[in-house]
């Protein structure tokens, strides 16, 4: 997918290791397609997404984590299927902004998405996804946020007759026992360096359609945008 976009992928999987969360800013639907190229990877998704024509089958073929929004009871089987991805030794990604943006800064980090990994004593990895013209400058074409359709989204991509998409993995987190509004914080921190981001000052309000679940339960959220296989 990604050749057939003019994409070249450039990925620093120094701090890679099995079983990990992978932590990630969220920046179009070729997101998936990046980390999948340097890191397979099952993801977290809305539940309505398996359901979608095309995308719902490789969603589910690609061991991706549905979430039923509104149910309690289905957030701790969800913190399960995620502790069991994890122990067998597979990474899992996340995108905790809950939602895309344009590739320039870094929302609130969903702290709650990182549970799940911690309550199993499994590591969180940061990595920082960002996109550039073979100028140098920070290419905003593969940006899904907002009303941009993914047609449109495909033609910006499409116009440019090559893009850098870059994977850069940052220190683990979450080893020392840390809770998991620190491990976020630090996980934000460390992306929003690697990809050069300021980080943009948002409340940090739950998104709507989490399960109102305890605090030791992980959950996924839901992103509005459109993205395949979205772990929000």
């Amino acid at each position: 997918m990604l050749d057939a976009l003019g994409i070249e992928v450039e990925a620093d999987l120094t701090h890679a290791v099995p079983g990990a969360l992978l932590v990630a800013n969220h920046i179009s639907w070729l997101d998936i397609f990046v980390i999948n190229a340097a890191l397979p990877a099952a993801f977290v998704s809305k539940e309505e997404v398996r359901r979608w024509p095309v995308i719902g089958w490789l969603a589910a073929k690609n061991d991706t984590v549905f979430l039923r929004r509104g149910s309690r009871g289905h957030a701790r089987l969800i913190n399960e299927e995620i502790a069991a991805i994890l122990g067998r030794g597979k990474l899992i990604a996340v995108f905790p902004e809950g939602t895309t943006t344009d590739g320039r800064s870094l929302l609130h980090f969903h702290a709650a998405l990182l549970q799940p990994a911690l309550a199993a004593g499994r590591p969180v990895l940061p990595a920082a996804i960002s996109y550039w013209e073979l100028d140098g400058e920070r290419s905003l074409a593969p940006r899904y946020d907002g009303d941009i359709s993914l047609g449109q989204c495909t033609r910006a991509v499409l116009r440019r007759p090559r893009l850098i998409a870059r994977l850069v993995t940052t220190p683990l987190r979450g080893q020392a026992g840390e809770d998991r509004r620190k491990v976020a914080a630090q996980a934000r921190e460390a992306i929003a360096l690697a990809a050069g981001l300021p980080l943009a000052s948002n409340p940090p309000e739950t998104p709507a359609g989490l399960p109102d679940a305890a605090r030791s339960d992980g959950r996924p959220t839901d992103s509005p945008n459109r993205a395949p296989a979205d772990s929000a």
